[in-house]
């Protein structure tokens, strides 16, 4: 793929700026509204430029979540070449930095594409029904923390504060509780449904949940952090990913600090993989046992149970790899 044009767009909330890199030097910029009809007017200003082809060109853009929706949905359609990457990558390759401005942030991103085109990483989209189903669980997200939020001042008012007082704030909020838990449910048979109605997703998921400590949240996190297996398809990266993996942390002779994961990590999936992980320890079997083994040789308990996440990653990769349920029994095949 020879790449002429190097185009970096600044996302916010309202605008767009846009940035062409070219010939080792700014060809072109523009601002625009954050808009489907914006966004097609654009690209057709881009197609004056000199030998402009859509696939001849990259854009790249910072994850920003919902914001950069039109943008991908509209340069998906266009054909367009897209290169999505993590904004503290572009800042730290930036070096020291003087001054800010939406325009000149598209500039540094079209540049970060050009010098490090070498780590070009195009990003597919993502089926219509993974999207749903993202939007679907981020929903669950929020009722779960809404629910959280009004129970566990409760649940403490009622240990340590007066019973009549505490009687009195439950009725307030009993109602907004009622209707939340209602939705919660009604998200939860709308997750369900969708995973049933998609013989992909249905497959994926009674592999990854037939892995012991693995339920249903947790294997929705692992499919949309990984796009269903194929965008992160190993399990080291994503256990790098989900900041379960540990690094060491010295030079020469000095070590600065015992190896420890990194805290730049997918906090959300961590927290599920270590919910799994204490599920994992209730029940009798390998991992129990390999929990009890280490603890009793002096580890940590906290490192057990990172060694724990990182095991049931690996897991779960294994049974899609082979396609087939988990098998505590299962002897590799030797060729």
């Amino acid at each position: 793929m020879e790449i002429r044009y190097y185009i970096g767009i600044d996302v916010s909330k309202i605008t767009l700026d846009w940035a062409v890199y070219a010939n080792q030097r700014m060809v072109w910029q523009t601002q625009s509204e954050n808009s489907s009809v914006a966004i097609r007017a654009v690209i057709k200003q881009l197609q004056t430029l000199a030998c402009f082809k859509n696939t001849n060109c990259v854009v790249c853009m910072e994850h920003t979540g919902l914001y950069n929706a039109h943008a991908l949905e509209v340069l998906f359609e266009a054909q367009f070449p897209i290169w999505l990457e993590a904004s503290l990558h572009i800042k730290q390759a930036g070096g020291l930095q003087r001054g800010k401005s939406d325009s000149v942030d598209a500039q540094r991103i079209a540049e970060y594409a050009y010098r490090f085109r070498d780590r070009l990483r195009l990003c597919q989209p993502p089926r219509p029904v993974m999207k749903k189903l993202a939007e679907l669980t981020r929903l669950r997200q929020r009722l779960q923390g809404m629910i959280s939020q009004l129970k566990v001042p409760l649940t403490e008012q009622k240990r340590f504060g007066d019973k009549s007082l505490t009687a009195q704030l439950s009725q307030h909020c009993s109602s907004s509780l009622k209707a939340l838990v209602s939705d919660l449910k009604g998200i939860e048979k709308a997750i369900k449904q969708l995973i049933l109605d998609d013989p992909t997703l249905k497959s994926l998921f009674e592999l990854v949940t037939s892995v012991p400590g693995v339920g249903q949240v947790v294997a929705t996190e692992l499919i949309l952090a990984s796009d269903e297996f194929k965008a992160i398809d190993d399990p080291k990266k994503l256990a790098c990913h989900a900041g379960v993996a540990p690094f060491e942390h010295s030079s020469g002779s000095s070590v600065r600090g015992k190896t420890r994961v990194n805290h730049q990590a997918r906090k959300s999936l961590k927290t599920l993989l270590h919910l799994a992980a204490m599920s994992a320890l209730q029940v009798k079997g390998d991992l129990q046992q390999y929990y009890q083994r280490k603890v009793a040789e002096g580890k940590n308990k906290m490192l057990v149970i990172n060694a724990l996440r990182n095991k049931l990653i690996h897991r779960v990769y294994a049974v899609v790899r082979r396609g087939e349920k988990y098998n505590k029994n299962y002897t590799p095949t030797l060729v």
